[in-house]
C-alpha cells in the first residue's frame, strides 16, 4: 500500500502539472480527492492493513493528500493571477489618446455678484449677517416705522403663513432691525445683509416674486448725507468701474429722512444717453437715506445721540446690468447655457 499511495502521489502532481486550465485542475482534483477519488479508496482500504501498520501508513496518506492539496492551491492561484493579468490587458487605457471634454456647469451669476458686493463691504469693515426668509410683521414692518394700514405696505404686498403675523420678508431691512435689538442701542453697527426676499409681483422680464436684495446699515454718531455719498460712490467704481460717477435724487422711504435714489453714470454710453438708460445719462442702482429716528428709536438707539445711513439695491438689477442680462426670469432657471453665456459675457 505504501508503493501505491506514492505512485498515487506522482500521477497526481504531474497531472496537476499538466492541467492547462481551471476546469482540468477541477477535474485532477475529483479523481484523487473527491468522495470517489483514488485517495479515498485507500482510506476505504484502512482495515485490511496490519494494526502495527496502520500509523505509518496514515501518515503517510496524510502526506500525500497535503502535497496534492498544497500543489492544487498553488496552480489555482496561478490561473488566477494569469485571469487577472488578462483582464488587465484587455481593458488598458490608452492614456496617449486625448481626453474627452466633460461639460460642467458655472456658479449662478447672482452668487457671483453678492460675493463681489460682500468683498467689497468687507474690505470697508462691514459685517455679512444673515436672517431668517420667513418673518415677523413685526420686524419686517412696524419696526420699520411701517405700522399697520400704512399705504407702503401694498408696494410691499408679499406672502403671509400664518394670519398677517409671519410672512415671507419682503426686504432683508429685518435683520437690520435685529441687529439693532442686538447691539442694546448703544453699539456702532456697519453691516451688509443680503439675501432673498418675497413680493407678490407678477413675474415677467422686469419682475419676479422672489429676487435677492443686498441691503446696508450703518450706525454711529455724527453721521450725515456726506458719509453715504463717499460710501456709495466707492461701491459704485468698485463694481462698474473707476470712470463712473454717481449723484442723489430726491425719495421717499417710510425708513429713511431724508431718502434718496443713487444713480451712476450708464456705463454704456459714458453719460450721453442711450437705451439702456433711455436716453438720460443715467441708470438708478437702488435707495438709500439717513435712518429715520422712529427706526432708531423702535430698536433701542437714542436719535439724539445716534444716527445712520440705510441703503437697498437688488442683486438681480446689478446682474443684469452689468453683465447685459433682459430678462430676471433666466436667474432662476436650470439652463446651463444661460449660465455659459454669463461666463463669456464675464470674461
Amino acid at each position: 500500500m505504501k508503493e501505491e499511495l506514492l505512485e498515487i502521489k506522482r500521477v497526481a502532481l504531474e497531472a496537476i502539472e499538466m492541467a492547462g486550465s481551471a476546469k482540468e485542475l477541477h477535474d485532477v482534483k475529483n479523481e484523487f480527492l473527491s468522495k470517489q477519488g483514488k485517495l479515498t479508496a485507500i482510506l476505504r482500504g484502512m482495515r485490511e492493513v496490519k494494526a502495527e501498520d496502520r500509523p505509518v501508513i496514515g501518515a503517510l496518506v496524510n502526506e500525500v493528500r497535503d502535497a496534492i492539496e498544497m500543489s492544487l492551491d498553488d496552480k489555482q492561484r496561478y490561473f488566477k493571477n494569469a485571469e487577472i493579468e488578462a483582464q488587465l490587458a484587455a481593458e488598458q487605457i490608452d492614456i496617449s489618446l486625448p481626453a474627452l471634454e466633460i461639460p460642467v456647469g458655472a456658479p449662478n451669476i447672482l452668487e457671483k455678484v453678492l460675493e463681489e458686493v460682500e468683498e467689497v463691504f468687507m474690505s470697508m469693515g462691514y459685517d455679512v449677517v444673515d436672517g431668517p426668509e420667513v418673518e415677523e410683521d413685526r420686524f419686517n414692518f412696524e419696526l420699520l416705522n411701517i405700522p399697520k394700514g400704512h399705504p407702503a405696505r401694498d408696494a410691499q404686498d408679499t406672502f403671509y403663513i400664518e394670519d398677517e403675523k409671519i410672512l415671507l420678508r419682503s426686504q432683508t431691512s429685518p435683520v437690520q432691525a435685529r441687529t439693532m435689538l442686538a447691539a442694546g442701542g448703544n453699539k456702532p453697527i456697519r453691516m451688509i445683509c443680503p439675501g432673498k426676499t418675497y413680493r407678490r409681483d407678477a413675474d415677467d422680464a422686469t419682475h419676479s416674486h422672489q429676487f435677492v436684495q443686498i441691503e446696508g446699515l450703518l450706525v454711529d454718531k455724527n453721521i450725515s448725507l456726506a458719509n453715504l455719498k463717499g460710501t456709495f460712490d466707492v461701491i459704485a467704481k468698485k463694481l462698474f468701474g473707476e470712470d463712473v460717477e454717481t449723484r442723489f435724487r430726491p425719495s421717499y422711504y417710510q425708513f429713511t429722512e431724508p431718502s434718496v435714489e443713487m444713480d451712476i453714470t450708464c456705463f454704456s454710453c459714458k453719460g450721453k444717453g442711450c437705451s439702456l438708460c433711455k436716453s438720460t445719462g443715467w441708470i438708478t442702482i437702488g435707495g438709500a437715506g439717513i435712518v429715520h429716528p422712529n427706526v432708531l428709536r423702535n430698536c433701542g438707539y437714542d436719535h439724539k445721540v445716534w444716527s445712520g445711513f440705510a441703503f437697498g439695491f437688488g442683486a438681480d438689477r446689478i446682474a443684469m446690468l452689468k453683465y447685459g442680462i433682459n430678462d430676471i426670469r433666466k436667474f432662476y432657471q436650470t439652463d446651463l447655457r444661460e449660465s455659459a453665456v454669463f461666463d463669456r459675457k464675464e470674461d
